[in-house]
């Protein structure tokens, strides 16, 4: 969805310029925009077109100054492809960076939030015309507040929130998450055109493991409160034969269990990706019968500071462990099984 929206707005209004941090004046103004809710509601619930330039032009007149340009609040699924349309439509560029690195599903789970910038004023708009706009005393009230609304908005609403200096994002942005997106899609083509593994190509780009490969035996998801929450099962396939993986998720995959063990938690990324073509599952598209390979992605070590764990970590979604490394998980597997030399 996100992807037709990016290039309808192009073919209509023209290419985008993406320019680098750096190349943000210290007092420039950059407002991120984004969907807001459940993925899952996106499939049926489809946006007009015109609540980004809405959601816009209200935070802009209400801070009173030209905005130098937006970027992703988050890097995955439709908000890494929001400002993309939004910035072909307004006719300003967007930043090579993100507040992530990833995606999380609460507006406070941003590296803007760890370095106590606000994410109000926010506003918040509908299909239907309904505007919001925000201004709280926590971002942790912003989520709330916003939550509420994006649910009775039906379950999504498209926001303007975090709006920061040219400085604030080159301290605590995430910087590049636009051009990493590009080289992964770039070498899936590539792989494909030379019959190469895609997989291979995409674990070497992002620093990435295999976990597992498995087909997808069982879907439990609901929509609930404004997220999309359940679980997958998956039995495995090839080398994993005989195994079991439980894949938890909140909009995003939160947790991966095999056989009673966990092997990758948040805030590490778990990536579905199907097991021929390496393109990603999202957890609104998982299915049964999917075949598929389950990644591990190191997160941005903004993420593993203890600020950073307390607002993304697996206790804050409600498991009662501590956070391990990928690396570290992945390593002593395959320790276990004999594979380190």
């Amino acid at each position: 969805m996100g992807k037709l929206m990016a290039l309808q707005a192009i073919e209509e209004f023209g290419p985008v310029d993406l320019i680098e941090p750096s190349e943000v004046p210290d007092d420039g103004l950059i407002v991120p925009l984004a969907m807001m809710g459940a993925p899952t509601v996106l499939v049926e619930k489809i946006p007009n077109g015109e609540e980004f330039p809405r959601v816009f032009e209200a935070l802009r007149n209400y801070l009173g100054k030209p905005v130098f340009a937006t970027m992703p609040i988050e890097a995955g699924g439709v908000n890494s492809m929001i400002p993309l349309a939004s910035a072909a439509r307004l006719r300003i560029p967007v930043v090579d960076a993100d507040g992530m690195g990833r995606a999380f599903p609460e507006l406070q789970m941003v590296t803007f939030h760890l370095a106590g910038v606000s994410a109000t004023p926010m506003v918040m708009t509908d299909e239907k015309g309904n505007l919001v706009l925000l201004n709280t005393i926590s971002n942790e009230w912003t989520e709330a507040l916003a939550r509420s609304a994006t649910v009775v908005m039906g379950g999504s609403a498209m926001i303007a929130i975090y709006p920061l200096t040219g400085e604030q994002v080159k301290e605590a942005g995430i910087a590049g998450t636009v051009t990493l997106a590009q080289r992964i899609g770039e070498v899936i083509r590539r792989s494909k055109r030379e019959s190469q593994n895609p997989l291979s190509a995409v674990l070497e780009v992002t620093g990435g493991f295999c976990l597992f490969k498995g087909k997808i035996v069982d879907v439990s998801r609901k929509t609930v409160g404004g997220f999309a929450r359940g679980e997958a099962l998956f039995d495995g396939i090839d080398e994993d034969r005989g195994k079991s993986l439980q894949l938890k998720f909140q909009n995003e995959n939160l947790i991966a269990i095999s056989d009673g063990e966990v092997i990758a938690q948040v805030p590490d990324l778990i990536t579905v990706l199907d097991a021929e073509t390496a393109r990603p599952i999202t957890t609104e598209s998982l299915r049964y019968g999917c075949r598929a390979v389950i990644i591990g992605i190191p997160c941005n070590p903004k993420w593993r500071t203890p600020k950073g764990l307390e607002t993304v970590g697996p206790r804050y979604f409600g498991y009662d462990m501590d956070y391990v490394p990928v690396e570290e998980r992945v390593s002593g597997a395959c320790a276990k099984r004999g594979r380190l030399e």
